[in-house]
C-alpha cells in the first residue's frame, strides 16, 4: 500500500470511529439555513404588515377605492419580493476570508468550506465535517487572543491562506484530471491528505491554545510549508499540461 493509500485509510477509519461522536457540517450548515429561512420570513411579515397598517392608517382619513386597493397590493407584492430575494445567509467569498475577523474567522471558514462540499470527493467531505466540528471548538479560544499575536497570525494563515489555497487549488485541475497521476502526484489524494494535515492541525491548535502555550503555536511553520509546497501547485497550469 503507499503511502497516499495509507493516509487516505487512516483518515477514513478515524472519521469512522468518532462519527458519532459529532455534529457533522451539513447539519449546522442545515440548522443555520433553516435560522435564515425564519428570519427571511419574519422580515416579509414584518413589511406586509407595515403596508397593511400603514393602508388602515390612510384609509381611516382618505378612502382608498380600487385604485388604492391596488397600490396597497402591489406594494405587498413588492415588499415580498423584495425580501424574498435577500440571501438568508451572506456568501462568504474566499478572498474575504483574509479580512474577516479573527473572532468570526472559524464561522466564515465553516460557511465557505459548505459552499464547497459539491465540488469535493466523497473522502474529503468526510473531512471538512470533522474540520468544521473542530471550528466549532477553536471559535472560542479565538475570542479572547490578541489578534497581533504570532499565534493568532499562523491561525489566521491557516483558515484564510493554506486551506482556500488547497480546496480552491483542487478545484482548479479539470474534472478528468483529478484521479490522474501526473509526476507521481494524484490531485484527488494531495487533497485528501493535505486536508487531513490541516485537520490534525487545528486540533493541535486547540490544544494550544487551550494549554496558554502560544510560543510552540508560532513556532509549528516550517513543517506546514513543506507540506501546503505541494497542495499549493494543484490548480497551476503545470497540474494540467
Amino acid at each position: 500500500m503507499t503511502r497516499s493509500n495509507q493516509v487516505l485509510a487512516d483518515a477514513e477509519a478515524v472519521l469512522n470511529r468518532t462519527s458519532d461522536r459529532y455534529r457533522s457540517l451539513s447539519s449546522r450548515a442545515r440548522q443555520r439555513r433553516n435560522a435564515a429561512a425564519i428570519r427571511k420570513f419574519k422580515r416579509i411579515v414584518a413589511a406586509v404588515l407595515t403596508v397593511v397598517i400603514g393602508a388602515a392608517v390612510v384609509g381611516w382619513f382618505i378612502p382608498l377605492g380600487t385604485s388604492g386597493i391596488m397600490i396597497v397590493l402591489a406594494l405587498i407584492l413588492a415588499a415580498i419580493l423584495l425580501f424574498g430575494m435577500v440571501p438568508g445567509e451572506p456568501q462568504v467569498k474566499t478572498e474575504k476570508l483574509a479580512e474577516t475577523d479573527l473572532k468570526a474567522l472559524p464561522l466564515q471558514t465553516e460557511i465557505w468550506l459548505d459552499n464547497q462540499r459539491k465540488a469535493l470527493p466523497a473522502p474529503a467531505v468526510q473531512l471538512i465535517d470533522s474540520i468544521g466540528v473542530r471550528l466549532e471548538t477553536l471559535a472560542p479560544q479565538l475570542a479572547t487572543l490578541n489578534p497581533q499575536e504570532p499565534a493568532a497570525l499562523e491561525v489566521r494563515r491557516l483558515l484564510s491562506d493554506h486551506l482556500p489555497e488547497l480546496v480552491t487549488g483542487y478545484r482548479n485541475v479539470p474534472e478528468p484530471m483529478r484521479r490522474q497521476e501526473r509526476n507521481g502526484r494524484i490531485p484527488e489524494k494531495q487533497l485528501i491528505e493535505g486536508l487531513g494535515v490541516i485537520d490534525s492541525e487545528i486540533d493541535r491548535m486547540t490544544e494550544q491554545l487551550a494549554a496558554g502555550n502560544l510560543d510552540s503555536l508560532s513556532t509549528h511553520t516550517r513543517f506546514l510549508e513543506l507540506k501546503y509546497q505541494e497542495a499549493k501547485q494543484l490548480g497551476t497550469p503545470e497540474s494540467g499540461q
